[in-house]
Protein backbone atom coordinates (compact mmCIF):
# COMPACT_ATOMS: atom_id res chain seq x y z
CA UNK A 1 0.00 0.00 0.00
CA UNK A 2 1.36 3.45 -0.86
CA UNK A 3 1.97 5.61 2.21
CA UNK A 4 -0.65 8.08 0.98
CA UNK A 5 -3.28 5.35 1.25
CA UNK A 6 -3.22 5.89 5.00
CA UNK A 7 -5.49 8.85 4.42
CA UNK A 8 -8.14 6.48 3.64
CA UNK A 9 14.06 -1.78 16.67
CA UNK A 10 15.26 -5.05 15.46
CA UNK A 11 12.77 -7.64 16.60
CA UNK A 12 13.67 -10.82 18.38
CA UNK A 13 13.39 -14.04 16.43
CA UNK A 14 11.87 -15.85 19.40
CA UNK A 15 9.14 -18.10 18.02
CA UNK A 16 5.66 -17.41 19.31
CA UNK A 17 4.07 -20.50 17.86
CA UNK A 18 5.89 -23.58 16.64
CA UNK A 19 4.47 -26.65 15.00
CA UNK A 20 6.92 -29.35 13.98
CA UNK A 21 8.36 -27.78 10.85
CA UNK A 22 10.88 -30.40 9.82
CA UNK A 23 8.23 -33.00 8.99
CA UNK A 24 6.59 -30.57 6.56
CA UNK A 25 9.82 -29.65 4.76
CA UNK A 26 8.62 -30.86 1.35
CA UNK A 27 5.41 -28.84 1.45
CA UNK A 28 5.11 -25.63 -0.56
CA UNK A 29 5.36 -22.66 1.79
CA UNK A 30 3.96 -19.15 1.70
CA UNK A 31 5.48 -16.33 3.72
CA UNK A 32 3.11 -13.66 5.02
CA UNK A 33 3.73 -10.26 6.58
CA UNK A 34 1.12 -9.24 9.18
CA UNK A 35 1.04 -5.54 10.07
CA UNK A 36 -0.61 -4.61 13.40
CA UNK A 37 0.36 -0.91 13.27
CA UNK A 38 -2.15 0.31 10.67
CA UNK A 39 -5.88 -0.21 11.16
CA UNK A 40 -9.30 1.40 11.10
CA UNK A 41 -11.72 2.33 13.84
CA UNK A 42 -15.48 1.75 13.85
CA UNK A 43 -16.01 5.03 12.00
CA UNK A 44 -13.72 3.95 9.18
CA UNK A 45 -10.91 6.34 10.06
CA UNK A 46 -7.25 5.23 9.99
CA UNK A 47 -5.64 4.39 13.33
CA UNK A 48 -1.89 4.13 13.92
CA UNK A 49 -0.91 1.84 16.81
CA UNK A 50 2.48 1.44 18.50
CA UNK A 51 4.90 -1.01 16.96
CA UNK A 52 5.73 -4.36 18.53
CA UNK A 53 2.89 -6.65 17.43
CA UNK A 54 3.74 -7.37 13.78
CA UNK A 55 4.50 -10.93 12.71
CA UNK A 56 5.97 -12.85 9.81
CA UNK A 57 4.14 -16.14 9.21
CA UNK A 58 5.33 -19.28 7.47
CA UNK A 59 2.36 -21.19 6.05
CA UNK A 60 2.32 -24.85 4.94
CA UNK A 61 0.22 -25.36 1.80
CA UNK A 62 0.53 -29.15 1.52
CA UNK A 63 -3.26 -29.21 1.80
CA UNK A 64 -4.06 -26.27 -0.47
CA UNK A 65 -7.62 -25.70 0.77
CA UNK A 66 -6.57 -26.05 4.40
CA UNK A 67 -3.36 -23.99 4.89
CA UNK A 68 -1.54 -24.38 8.19
CA UNK A 69 0.65 -21.85 10.00
CA UNK A 70 3.89 -23.54 11.03
CA UNK A 71 5.81 -20.53 12.35
CA UNK A 72 5.11 -17.05 13.73
CA UNK A 73 8.12 -14.74 14.01
CA UNK A 74 7.72 -11.38 15.79
CA UNK A 75 9.34 -9.24 13.08
CA UNK A 76 8.21 -5.74 12.20
CA UNK A 77 7.00 -5.16 8.65
CA UNK A 78 4.50 -2.83 7.03
CA UNK A 79 1.55 -2.57 4.66
CA UNK A 80 3.00 0.78 3.55
CA UNK A 81 4.56 -0.32 0.30
CA UNK A 82 3.76 -2.93 -2.34
CA UNK A 83 2.84 -6.41 -1.05
CA UNK A 84 6.24 -7.66 -2.26
CA UNK A 85 8.42 -6.66 0.71
CA UNK A 86 9.30 -10.29 1.39
CA UNK A 87 10.27 -13.40 -0.55
CA UNK A 88 11.60 -16.94 -0.17
CA UNK A 89 14.77 -17.84 -2.09
CA UNK A 90 14.48 -20.18 -5.10
CA UNK A 91 16.08 -23.03 -3.13
CA UNK A 92 13.78 -22.41 -0.17
CA UNK A 93 16.64 -21.99 2.32
CA UNK A 94 16.38 -18.26 3.03
CA UNK A 95 13.70 -15.60 3.24
CA UNK A 96 14.08 -11.83 3.17
CA UNK A 97 11.68 -9.36 4.79
CA UNK A 98 12.03 -5.60 4.28
CA UNK A 99 10.89 -3.46 7.21
CA UNK A 100 9.83 -0.23 5.54
CA UNK A 101 7.98 1.71 8.25
CA UNK A 102 7.91 1.88 12.02
CA UNK A 103 5.88 3.98 14.49
CA UNK A 104 7.35 6.72 16.69
CA UNK A 105 5.86 9.19 19.16
CA UNK A 106 5.50 12.75 17.91
CA UNK A 107 4.03 15.21 20.46
CA UNK A 108 2.08 12.40 22.07
CA UNK A 109 0.72 11.02 18.79
CA UNK A 110 1.74 7.90 16.89
CA UNK A 111 3.47 8.70 13.62
CA UNK A 112 4.73 6.51 10.79
CA UNK A 113 8.45 6.87 10.04
CA UNK A 114 10.69 5.11 7.50
CA UNK A 115 13.16 2.57 8.81
CA UNK A 116 16.12 0.87 7.10
CA UNK A 117 16.15 -2.77 8.23
CA UNK A 118 16.01 -6.06 6.35
CA UNK A 119 15.44 -9.36 8.14
CA UNK A 120 17.13 -12.54 6.85
CA UNK A 121 15.31 -15.70 7.94
CA UNK A 122 16.83 -19.18 8.06
CA UNK A 123 14.13 -21.39 6.53
CA UNK A 124 16.16 -24.56 7.17
CA UNK A 125 15.93 -24.16 10.94
CA UNK A 126 13.27 -26.04 12.87
CA UNK A 127 11.38 -23.79 13.25
CA UNK A 128 12.59 -20.96 10.96
CA UNK A 129 14.52 -18.25 12.79
CA UNK A 130 16.05 -14.82 12.30
CA UNK A 131 19.56 -15.27 10.92
CA UNK A 132 20.77 -11.73 10.10
CA UNK A 133 19.65 -8.14 10.42
CA UNK A 134 20.91 -5.88 7.64
CA UNK A 135 20.86 -2.09 7.36
CA UNK A 136 20.00 -0.82 3.88
CA UNK A 137 18.67 2.45 2.49
CA UNK A 138 15.68 4.32 3.89
CA UNK A 139 12.29 2.61 3.59
CA UNK A 140 13.25 -0.74 2.01
CA UNK A 141 10.18 -2.06 0.21
CA UNK A 142 9.63 -4.36 -2.78
CA UNK A 143 12.34 -6.96 -3.33
CA UNK A 144 13.19 -9.93 -5.52
CA UNK A 145 15.62 -12.88 -5.65
CA UNK A 146 17.39 -13.65 -8.91
CA UNK A 147 16.34 -16.97 -10.48
CA UNK A 148 19.65 -18.56 -9.43
CA UNK A 149 19.34 -17.12 -5.93
CA UNK A 150 22.86 -15.67 -5.98
CA UNK A 151 21.70 -12.07 -5.63
CA UNK A 152 18.67 -10.13 -4.46
CA UNK A 153 17.54 -6.56 -5.11
CA UNK A 154 15.66 -4.29 -2.70
CA UNK A 155 13.97 -0.96 -3.49
CA UNK A 156 14.65 1.80 -0.94
CA UNK A 157 11.74 4.14 -1.59
CA UNK A 158 12.62 7.12 0.59
CA UNK A 159 16.19 7.62 -0.63
CA UNK A 160 15.81 6.38 -4.20
CA UNK A 161 18.41 3.63 -4.15
CA UNK A 162 18.33 -0.01 -5.14
CA UNK A 163 20.33 -2.25 -2.80
CA UNK A 164 22.23 -5.19 -4.29
CA UNK A 165 22.64 -8.19 -1.98
CA UNK A 166 25.05 -11.05 -2.69
CA UNK A 167 24.02 -14.46 -1.39
CA UNK A 168 26.63 -17.11 -0.60
CA UNK A 169 25.05 -20.16 0.98
CA UNK A 170 23.31 -18.83 4.09
CA UNK A 171 25.20 -15.53 4.14
CA UNK A 172 23.60 -12.37 2.73
CA UNK A 173 25.90 -9.37 2.19
CA UNK A 174 25.11 -5.86 0.88
CA UNK A 175 27.42 -5.29 -2.09
CA UNK A 176 26.46 -1.85 -3.30
CA UNK A 177 23.55 0.16 -4.59
CA UNK A 178 22.29 1.90 -7.71
CA UNK A 179 20.88 5.41 -7.65
CA UNK A 180 17.30 5.48 -8.88
CA UNK A 181 14.43 8.00 -8.72
CA UNK A 182 12.91 8.42 -5.27
CA UNK A 183 9.75 6.45 -4.73
CA UNK A 184 10.77 3.24 -6.51
CA UNK A 185 8.35 0.65 -5.18
CA UNK A 186 9.26 -2.84 -6.33
CA UNK A 187 11.71 -4.77 -8.50
CA UNK A 188 11.21 -8.02 -10.40
CA UNK A 189 13.80 -10.24 -12.09
CA UNK A 190 12.94 -11.78 -15.43
CA UNK A 191 12.94 -15.61 -15.17
CA UNK A 192 15.82 -15.85 -17.67
CA UNK A 193 17.95 -13.87 -15.22
CA UNK A 194 19.08 -11.32 -17.82
CA UNK A 195 17.14 -8.31 -16.59
CA UNK A 196 15.19 -6.83 -13.71
CA UNK A 197 12.33 -4.36 -13.91
CA UNK A 198 11.90 -1.52 -11.41
CA UNK A 199 8.61 0.31 -10.78
CA UNK A 200 9.51 4.01 -10.69
CA UNK A 201 6.15 5.01 -9.28
CA UNK A 202 6.22 8.86 -9.11
CA UNK A 203 7.88 8.97 -12.54
CA UNK A 204 5.08 6.87 -14.11
CA UNK A 205 7.59 4.55 -15.71
CA UNK A 206 9.38 1.21 -15.43
CA UNK A 207 13.16 1.06 -15.52
CA UNK A 208 15.12 -1.88 -16.92
CA UNK A 209 18.31 -3.20 -15.34
CA UNK A 210 20.90 -5.46 -16.98
CA UNK A 211 22.05 -8.53 -15.04
CA UNK A 212 25.36 -10.27 -15.78
CA UNK A 213 26.13 -12.89 -13.15
CA UNK A 214 26.09 -10.92 -9.91
CA UNK A 215 26.71 -7.58 -11.64
CA UNK A 216 23.73 -5.23 -11.91
CA UNK A 217 23.76 -2.13 -14.10
CA UNK A 218 21.15 0.42 -15.08
CA UNK A 219 20.36 0.19 -18.81
CA UNK A 220 19.01 3.76 -18.64
CA UNK A 221 15.99 2.52 -20.61
CA UNK A 222 12.65 3.51 -19.13
CA UNK A 223 9.18 2.66 -20.40
CA UNK A 224 6.09 4.83 -19.84
CA UNK A 225 3.13 3.32 -18.02
CA UNK A 226 -0.20 4.60 -16.76
CA UNK A 227 -0.17 6.58 -13.48
CA UNK A 228 1.88 5.29 -10.54
CA UNK A 229 3.17 1.80 -11.51
CA UNK A 230 3.46 -0.17 -8.32
CA UNK A 231 3.78 -3.90 -8.90
CA UNK A 232 5.29 -6.05 -11.67
CA UNK A 233 5.13 -9.69 -12.79
CA UNK A 234 6.80 -11.44 -15.73
CA UNK A 235 5.74 -14.52 -17.72
CA UNK A 236 7.85 -17.67 -17.21
CA UNK A 237 9.32 -17.34 -20.73
CA UNK A 238 10.46 -13.74 -19.97
CA UNK A 239 8.60 -12.43 -23.03
CA UNK A 240 5.95 -10.33 -21.31
CA UNK A 241 5.65 -8.14 -18.22
CA UNK A 242 2.45 -6.89 -16.62
CA UNK A 243 2.49 -3.79 -14.44
CA UNK A 244 -0.22 -2.79 -11.94
CA UNK A 245 -0.69 0.97 -12.24
CA UNK A 246 -2.31 2.35 -9.07
CA UNK A 247 -3.31 5.76 -10.40
CA UNK A 248 -3.67 8.88 -8.22
CA UNK A 249 -0.67 8.05 -6.00
CA UNK A 250 -2.21 4.71 -5.08
CA UNK A 251 -5.27 6.20 -3.41
CA UNK A 252 -8.72 4.95 -4.37
CA UNK A 253 -10.59 7.83 -5.94
CA UNK A 254 -13.47 6.21 -7.79
CA UNK A 255 -11.73 6.24 -11.16
CA UNK A 256 -10.79 3.16 -13.14
CA UNK A 257 -7.07 2.40 -13.43
CA UNK A 258 -5.17 -0.08 -15.55
CA UNK A 259 -2.37 -2.57 -16.07
CA UNK A 260 0.38 -1.95 -18.62
CA UNK A 261 1.61 -4.79 -20.83
CA UNK A 262 5.28 -4.76 -21.88
CA UNK A 263 6.84 -6.77 -24.71
CA UNK A 264 10.29 -7.66 -23.37
CA UNK A 265 11.60 -9.48 -26.42
CA UNK A 266 14.53 -8.25 -28.46
CA UNK A 267 16.60 -5.11 -28.14
CA UNK A 268 13.71 -2.69 -27.81
CA UNK A 269 11.26 -3.56 -25.01
CA UNK A 270 8.12 -1.46 -25.28
CA UNK A 271 4.61 -1.06 -23.89
CA UNK A 272 2.08 -2.76 -26.18
CA UNK A 273 -1.19 -2.43 -24.30
CA UNK A 274 -3.09 -0.81 -21.44
CA UNK A 275 -5.97 -2.77 -19.94
CA UNK A 276 -8.60 -1.11 -17.79
CA UNK A 277 -9.24 -2.62 -14.37
CA UNK A 278 -10.78 -1.38 -11.13
CA UNK A 279 -9.80 1.45 -8.81
CA UNK A 280 -6.29 1.27 -7.25
CA UNK A 281 -4.89 -2.09 -8.46
CA UNK A 282 -2.00 -3.34 -6.36
CA UNK A 283 -1.92 -7.08 -5.64
CA UNK A 284 -0.59 -8.85 -8.75
CA UNK A 285 0.43 -12.44 -9.46
CA UNK A 286 1.51 -14.54 -12.45
CA UNK A 287 0.60 -18.19 -12.83
CA UNK A 288 3.68 -20.45 -13.02
CA UNK A 289 2.06 -21.86 -16.17
CA UNK A 290 2.14 -18.41 -17.78
CA UNK A 291 -1.44 -18.60 -19.05
CA UNK A 292 -3.03 -16.40 -16.39
CA UNK A 293 -2.34 -13.40 -14.22
CA UNK A 294 -4.56 -11.84 -11.58
CA UNK A 295 -4.69 -8.24 -10.35
CA UNK A 296 -6.54 -6.99 -7.26
CA UNK A 297 -8.14 -3.55 -7.11
CA UNK A 298 -8.86 -2.04 -3.68
CA UNK A 299 -11.99 -0.24 -5.03
CA UNK A 300 -12.35 2.04 -2.02
CA UNK A 301 -13.20 -0.95 0.18
CA UNK A 302 -11.29 0.65 3.07
CA UNK A 303 -13.15 3.97 2.73
CA UNK A 304 -16.71 3.39 4.02
CA UNK A 305 -17.76 7.05 3.83
CA UNK A 306 -16.51 7.74 0.31
CA UNK A 307 -19.01 8.03 -2.55
CA UNK A 308 -17.02 5.41 -4.47
CA UNK A 309 -16.89 2.90 -1.60
CA UNK A 310 -17.37 -0.76 -2.49
CA UNK A 311 -17.88 -3.44 0.13
CA UNK A 312 -15.09 -5.59 -1.26
CA UNK A 313 -11.94 -5.51 -3.31
CA UNK A 314 -12.04 -7.10 -6.76
CA UNK A 315 -9.85 -9.66 -8.52
CA UNK A 316 -9.55 -9.32 -12.30
CA UNK A 317 -8.44 -12.51 -14.06
CA UNK A 318 -6.25 -11.91 -17.12
CA UNK A 319 -5.81 -14.59 -19.80
CA UNK A 320 -2.41 -14.59 -21.53
CA UNK A 321 -2.08 -15.93 -25.07
CA UNK A 322 1.35 -15.14 -26.49
CA UNK A 323 1.55 -11.34 -26.26
CA UNK A 324 -2.21 -10.88 -25.96
CA UNK A 325 -3.62 -10.19 -22.48
CA UNK A 326 -7.40 -10.24 -22.03
CA UNK A 327 -9.53 -9.67 -18.91
CA UNK A 328 -11.96 -12.58 -18.68
CA UNK A 329 -13.51 -12.50 -15.22
CA UNK A 330 -13.87 -10.52 -12.01
CA UNK A 331 -14.29 -12.00 -8.53
CA UNK A 332 -15.23 -10.17 -5.34
CA UNK A 333 -12.97 -10.92 -2.38
CA UNK A 334 -12.45 -9.16 0.99
CA UNK A 335 -11.77 -5.68 2.37
CA UNK A 336 -8.55 -3.82 1.50
CA UNK A 337 -7.06 -6.76 -0.34
CA UNK A 338 -3.29 -6.55 -0.75
CA UNK A 339 -1.14 -9.66 -1.46
CA UNK A 340 -2.02 -12.17 -4.17
CA UNK A 341 -0.09 -15.38 -4.96
CA UNK A 342 -0.46 -18.52 -7.07
CA UNK A 343 0.41 -21.93 -5.63
CA UNK A 344 3.55 -23.45 -7.23
CA UNK A 345 1.44 -25.80 -9.37
CA UNK A 346 -0.82 -22.97 -10.52
CA UNK A 347 -3.97 -24.66 -9.26
CA UNK A 348 -4.81 -22.21 -6.44
CA UNK A 349 -4.71 -18.47 -5.80
CA UNK A 350 -4.46 -16.98 -2.29
CA UNK A 351 -5.70 -13.41 -1.87
CA UNK A 352 -4.89 -11.60 1.40
CA UNK A 353 -7.69 -9.44 2.83
CA UNK A 354 -5.99 -6.97 5.17
CA UNK A 355 -8.94 -5.74 7.24
CA UNK A 356 -10.67 -9.15 7.28
CA UNK A 357 -7.53 -10.84 8.60
CA UNK A 358 -7.83 -13.72 6.17
CA UNK A 359 -7.02 -15.09 2.71
CA UNK A 360 -9.63 -15.89 0.09
CA UNK A 361 -8.87 -19.24 -1.58
CA UNK A 362 -9.59 -19.43 -5.32
CA UNK A 363 -9.25 -22.55 -7.47
CA UNK A 364 -7.89 -22.63 -11.02
CA UNK A 365 -8.99 -25.07 -13.72
CA UNK A 366 -7.29 -24.22 -16.99
CA UNK A 367 -8.14 -20.53 -17.40
CA UNK A 368 -11.27 -20.73 -15.26
CA UNK A 369 -10.88 -19.28 -11.78
CA UNK A 370 -13.62 -20.07 -9.27
CA UNK A 371 -14.33 -19.24 -5.64
CA UNK A 372 -13.93 -22.20 -3.30
CA UNK A 373 -16.01 -20.42 -0.65
CA UNK A 374 -13.16 -21.09 1.78
CA UNK A 375 -10.99 -18.61 3.62
CA UNK A 376 -7.84 -19.03 5.67
CA UNK A 377 -7.72 -16.96 8.86
CA UNK A 378 -4.43 -15.44 9.98
CA UNK A 379 -3.70 -13.94 13.42
CA UNK A 380 -3.09 -10.43 12.07
CA UNK A 381 -3.64 -8.20 9.04
CA UNK A 382 -1.86 -9.60 5.95
CA UNK A 383 -0.10 -6.76 4.16
CA UNK A 384 2.18 -8.90 2.00
CA UNK A 385 2.75 -12.49 0.89
CA UNK A 386 4.98 -14.44 -1.49
CA UNK A 387 5.11 -18.10 -2.45
CA UNK A 388 8.20 -20.22 -1.95
CA UNK A 389 10.63 -19.83 -4.84
CA UNK A 390 11.07 -16.84 -7.12
CA UNK A 391 7.89 -15.15 -8.38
Amino acid sequence: MPSSLLKHGAASATLLTAIAFGSARAAPFMIVGDDAKVGMNAQGNPVISPTGNDEVLVVDLAKPEAPRIVARLPLENSIVGPPTNLAISPNGRLALVADSMTVVQDNGANKMQPTDKLWVIDMTATPPKLLQTLTLGKQPSGLSFSPKGNIALVCNRADGTLSILKIDGMQVTPSGSIQMPKGISTVQFTPDGKHALVAESPENQVGILNIDGDTVTDSKLTLPTYLFPYNIVVTPNSHLAIVADNGHQGVSDGNADDVSVIDLRGLHPHVIDHIGVGDAPEGLAMSPKGNLAVVVSVNGSNMPHAWFHHKTSEVTVLRIEGLKVTPIKTIQVGVLTEPTVFSPDGRYIYVGNFLDKDFSILKVNGTNVIETGKTFKVPGQPGSARMGGNE
